[in-house]
């Protein structure tokens, strides 16, 4: 029901609610006609709950007692079984004895001001969790703003050290190490979100991929097409992730056509995330999550699947045929992962090893654990 049409069946239910409760006060005090005045009582409560219930409803959902239902229930139902027990048992007589016995007119010494008491104490207990909980929103609330204004300052930093007068990247290696360690400060303080933020903008500008250098001054080569030239094999990186996301929470974020080629992602929390088009070739992705994660067009080696092999220190890296180029994928677990292509799915299980094998989507029958047998 729209929402106006709404408002004026309430508008028009208080109306008549006022009215009623008019004729059940002239009733009651003029024309001495109870029977009308609890008529007239009847029809004001029938015109006010449409009004009243919604607000009550709500209030009962967002209080402490809504938002545990099961609890409240639960302590309901155990509350009538007591009392069933009680009746049925009759263990409950000497209470009920007692309570029949006490004299309210003159006042049961310190009952009342115990129940008062108790009363206020669950009050102050409640009042107590709401200024709680709103204080845990806004210091989330103030983390993230603080959060972000950290982001966009290391962003210009970085900006500014890699880029000299002329717009042109001039990183020297006393400037990569800068931030180099900008990076890794800023990426052991924030969250997921915060740590996929600086991931995008690193990987958009070519900050974490290992770029061709002149030989001479180590500046990076262009390509004649708009771009700077990469070389997998010698290329030096303005920022080297190394160990910084290892054992990290990324889970649940955009990772889409990063480059996180190289990086050290042991124990490394990616699941849910959206890694589509992802370049993880020679990444240790050894113990990491990758549940549910989108690995569509993900890159995990270069050169041929039937000739790559994981990234190896003691092998020479071949981008022709892949040797040395893959990720390591030990341990891994792949459960429910999205768009897991047949060359990619055949790598896991190849190199994967038995734990990565079984939470494979599709299984890795047929498929030889290479681990076991690397000439198969």
């Amino acid at each position: 029901m729209p929402t106006a049409v709404t408002s004026r069946l309430k508008t028009v239910s208080l109306i008549f609610a006022l009215l009623a409760v008019t004729f059940a006060v002239v009733c009651t005090t003029t024309i001495d006609r109870s029977e009308w005045a609890f008529s007239a009582l009847l029809l004001t409560a029938v015109f006010t709950a449409p009004v009243l219930l919604p607000a009550t409803i709500n209030a009962f959902l967002i209080s402490p007692l809504g938002q545990n239902w099961q609890v409240t229930l639960a302590v309901a139902i155990t509350m009538t079984l007591l009392w069933v027990l009680g009746r049925l048992t009759r263990l409950d007589d000497p209470f009920w004895a007692w309570f029949s016995t006490l004299n309210w007119e003159l006042g049961v010494p310190g009952a009342i001001g115990a129940t008062g008491q108790l009363i206020i104490a669950v009050l102050a207990v409640w009042v107590a969790g709401k200024q709680n909980e709103i204080t845990e929103k806004l210091t989330s609330q103030q983390n993230a703003i603080t959060q972000q204004q950290t982001i966009d300052a290391y962003f210009q930093g970085i900006s500014d050290l890699v880029l000299d007068d002329e717009g042109q990247m001039e990183d020297w290696p006393l400037e990569r190490l800068i931030a180099q360690a900008r990076t890794s400060a800023l990426l052991g303080g924030c969250d997921a979100e915060g740590r996929a933020k600086v991931i995008r903008f690193l990987s958009t500008a070519n900050l974490l991929t290992p770029l061709k250098r002149d030989g001479l001054l180590g500046r990076p080569i262009l390509d004649g097409s708009g771009g700077y030239e990469v070389d997998v094999v010698n290329g030096v990186r303005v920022v080297n992730l190394g160990t910084m996301l290892a054992g990290k929470d990324m889970s649940f974020t955009d990772l889409r056509f990063t480059d996180l080629s190289g990086a050290n992602l042991m124990k490394t929390n990616l699941a849910g995330c959206n890694l589509t088009g992802a370049n993880l070739a020679g990444a240790i992705l050894v113990k990491a999550n990758l549940r549910g994660a989108e690995l569509g067009r993900v890159r995990l080696f270069y050169g041929e699947l039937a000739t790559c092999t994981p990234r190896d220190r003691q092998t020479r890296v071949n981008i022709l045929t892949g040797e040395s180029t893959g990720a390591v994928v030990e341990d891994v677990d792949l459960t429910g992962v999205q768009d897991l292509s047949p060359e990619n799915r055949y790598y896991f299980c190849a190199w994967g090893g038995a734990k990565t094998r079984r939470t494979v989507p599709g299984g890795c029958a047929h498929i030889p654990n290479r681990l076991l047998h690397p000439q198969s």
